[in-house]
């Protein structure tokens, strides 16, 4: 596997020193559409990860031990429950209290985290345009498909990045079936540095196959990565840019935090809000501080392009690519960042939209545990211990936590059926259960609270009291995800965006 990408060295590898900072060349003064390709470019942007490095790809089967090793654990569980009576009631409980308890461990070092010094934004004299002849050229990757109701926005925005015209190209990235999106990008009046590329039909047909195509045309020394309903910062670029001055030749990719433009819209818009806050205010910079792998965020991603092409893109049949992505560049031995920078996106607010999603990310994030964990030895020499036990807390408490959840009410409304106890007659189980139940819902509620007020979210605070209900909706999501996984695991579920627009002119800040 390492013998394809290249080794773990202290020093740097070739072509990941300096950034370029020469100027794009700018195309013509008409966007053009391409709808033919060569056929080798579409096989590259498919392929080429599985060829290079099989274990890294979702495209590779399970192996036979993970695939016994799945099995032996229910019906290890299974039986002990039927079989051992009290014992396997306190086998399955012992279960269900890891995961959350190393949960709540995460997030108690993110609370405690978000109370230290937080990272300030840049001095305006550190992007002073003196020096714009300085600044790395950018490629902006645009994914899209059936975003017709958001476009026109889109445009705007990115036009409104502060970043020297002739050091940025956009490219917004279009299926060869999605004839409406194209049409209305044309009508949009696009800049000359602004082009719009055709994926040729083909499967899987995801989000991480267009990027591929798309990053062999792009040109810039830095990559970021947006999705359709974006509104980011208008010095996020600049601050990327910094990011990597700052980091060194090892810093592969900074992560803008993002935040959700439509927080009243419905319940699960405000969960949603909630989570993000967080997220992208509590977790993720946890995770930065204490140097642990960084499962990223599918959009505001800003990369080194040469380490990008290096470590072989995005993995087109892994339906959450940029989790996946960040776990591969620990493995490789570069780094990950957050920045303060935020980008406004849209949350879901249909029941129907937002299990869609929810299903697909996890299904992904399944995905990125099954092909990391193929060979654990080599997982462990890769990241070290710390990072190993992070990525299992990151990944696999994660997981195991959405789908045993319920049965923490099961077991409740079991003992109730059974014995007129809520809770059971053992004291080593009250203990457990008690203990469980308030370490994992204060120790969320609480780095919420802190999060969601310095995202100015106070209003939604009294949201908080509905995690419980919220949490089995993600449970439920997680189970349909595990069947997804079974039937059709390379199927993206497609997020429609634009079901509510935010009023005219509202912007990020």
């Amino acid at each position: 596997m390492h013998a394809k990408f290249g080794t773990r060295s202290k020093k740097p590898t070739a072509g990941t020193g300096r950034i370029q900072s020469a100027v794009i060349p700018p195309g013509r003064a008409s966007p053009q559409t391409t709808f033919q390709r060569d056929i080798g470019q579409l096989d590259r942007a498919v392929n080429d990860l599985r060829r290079r490095a099989p274990d890294f790809s979702a495209a590779s089967p399970l192996l036979l031990w993970q695939r016994a090793m799945l099995c032996l654990v229910l019906a290890l569980l299974t039986a002990g429950l039927v079989l051992f009576e009290d014992f396997g009631l306190l086998l399955w409980s012992v279960t269900i209290a890891v995961p959350f308890f190393m949960i709540t461990a995460l997030r108690l070092a993110a609370l405690w985290r978000s109370f230290g010094r937080r990272k300030r934004r840049p001095h305006p004299g550190w992007l002073d345009r003196r020096y714009d002849d300085r600044l790395p050229t950018f490629s902006i990757l645009i994914p899209l498909y059936r975003e017709v109701a958001v476009v026109r926005d889109l445009v705007g925005a990115m036009g409104q990045l502060d970043y020297p015209g002739d050091k940025i190209e956009f490219l917004f990235i279009t299926e060869a079936d999605d004839h409406a999106t194209r049409d209305v990008l044309l009508s949009c009046g696009l800049r000359y540095n602004m082009r719009v590329i055709t994926v040729p039909p083909g499967k899987p047909k995801t989000k991480p196959r267009a990027l591929n195509y798309a990053l062999q045309d792009a040109r810039g020394a830095l990559v970021a990565v947006y999705d359709a309903e974006d509104q980011p910062d208008r010095d996020q670029l600049r601050l990327a840019a910094l990011a990597f001055v700052r980091g060194g030749p090892r810093l592969a990719c900074v992560q803008a935090r993002l935040a959700v433009s439509n927080p009243d819209d419905s319940f699960l818009s405000r969960q949603f809000s909630l989570e993000y806050a967080a997220l992208f205010r509590g977790l993720l910079p946890a995770l930065d501080y204490l140097g642990l792998p960084i499962p990223l965020g599918g959009t505001s991603n800003h990369f080194r392009r040469d380490v990008l092409l290096k470590c072989g893109g995005w993995d087109p049949f892994n339906v959450t690519e940029d989790a996946d992505l960040g776990i591969r560049l620990a493995r490789l031995g570069y780094g990950v960042s957050v920045i303060n920078s935020q980008t406004m996106e849209e949350a879901p607010v249909t029941w129907r939209v937002w299990r869609g999603q929810r299903t697909r990310w996890i299904k992904g994030w399944m995905q990125t545990y099954l092909v990391h964990m193929r060979r654990p030895s080599r997982l462990w020499r890769d990241l070290g211990v710390r990072r190993f036990l992070g990525f299992q807390v990151t990944i696999s408490a994660m997981l195991i936590s959405m789908l045993v959840h319920p049965w923490f009410y099961v077991l409740v409304g079991w003992e109730l059926a059974r014995n007129g106890r809520i809770l059971p007659e053992s004291e080593a189980l009250l203990w457990l259960f008690g203990i469980n139940l308030v370490a994992g819902y204060s120790s969320a509620a609480l780095l919420i609270a802190v999060t969601s007020a310095r995202a100015k979210l106070s209003g939604l605070l009294l949201s908080i009291t509905c995690l419980p209900v919220y949490w089995l909706a993600i449970s439920f999501a997680a189970y349909r995800a595990a069947l997804d996984l079974v039937v059709r695991p390379f199927f993206w579920e497609k997020t429609v965006h634009g079901v509510q627009r935010r009023p005219a002119g509202m912007r990020s800040r």
